[in-house]
């Protein structure tokens, strides 16, 4: 298991929940007090359940499963895309779409046209359309992009979620508790802990903190062999 700290997690500002008006009551086992207005973490617990997290997620990867990464957040979309990318796993940073996991076989079929109209553009097929009609088409390739692109290798649903923000991107969650996927993430102090499988509390809007958090997300997995998804 990775060697971070409390330490470290203390200078990584992951120690900071939100104000004590907006917080979540469910929350109050996970917090050491407050300071100054602010809810505190207890550090002993993040890091016991960061490591919890690890071992599931852990385990999940090892075994070939699909682990879709999400947080459509401005400041956490570098570091889930680059997760995402060096583990080989599905992303959503730009838009949740309404019905991703809820309506997955209208979504499925979403997909399928993307990368169909992605694969006429690549081999020029296009052009057997007029100028005007290749326009629109492009714009709807682009939107397509924006919305799609992480997860167009999706075949299925995933075998799990993590989520940075479960307030910001409570959609996901919601969908994700009513199909029955078992969720991770980040729970920060305005948030409620009875929506994860498993969880982190911790602060989820410091860059520091994110890339902490997600650094050793990524050492842990990368250091396992996954098998191939078949």
């Amino acid at each position: 298991m990775s060697t971070i700290t409390e330490k470290d997690l203390f200078e990584a500002t992951c120690h900071v929940g939100h104000r004590k008006q907006k917080w979540n009551p469910k929350m109050a086992p996970y917090l050491y007090g407050t300071q100054k207005g602010i809810h505190i973490f207890d550090l002993v617990q993040t890091k016991e359940h960061l490591e919890r997290v690890c071992r599931e997620l852990k385990k999940l990867y090892v075994e070939g499963k699909t682990i879709l990464f999400i947080s459509t957040k401005q400041q956490s979309i570098v570091p889930i895309e680059r997760l995402g990318n060096s583990l080989n796993q599905p992303v959503v940073t730009k838009k949740w779409i309404p019905g991703l996991l809820t309506n997955w076989q209208t979504i499925k079929r979403r997909i399928k046209y993307y990368l169909d109209l992605q694969q006429s553009f690549q081999t020029g097929e296009i052009e057997k359309y007029k100028k005007k009609e290749q326009q629109m088409l492009r714009k709807k390739l682009a939107k397509l992009d924006n919305a799609l692109s992480g997860v167009s290798n999706m075949t299925e649903l995933p075998d799990a979620i993590f989520v940075v923000d479960a307030v910001c991107d409570n959609v996901a969650v919601r969908e994700a508790n009513k199909k029955g996927i078992p969720l991770f993430g980040i729970c920060d102090s305005n948030s409620n802990p009875d929506s994860f499988t498993e969880f982190i509390p911790a602060n989820d809007d410091a860059v520091k903190s994110l890339s902490a958090i997600l650094d050793v997300i990524e050492t842990e997995l990368k250091g396992a062999p996954a098998k191939k998804k078949t």
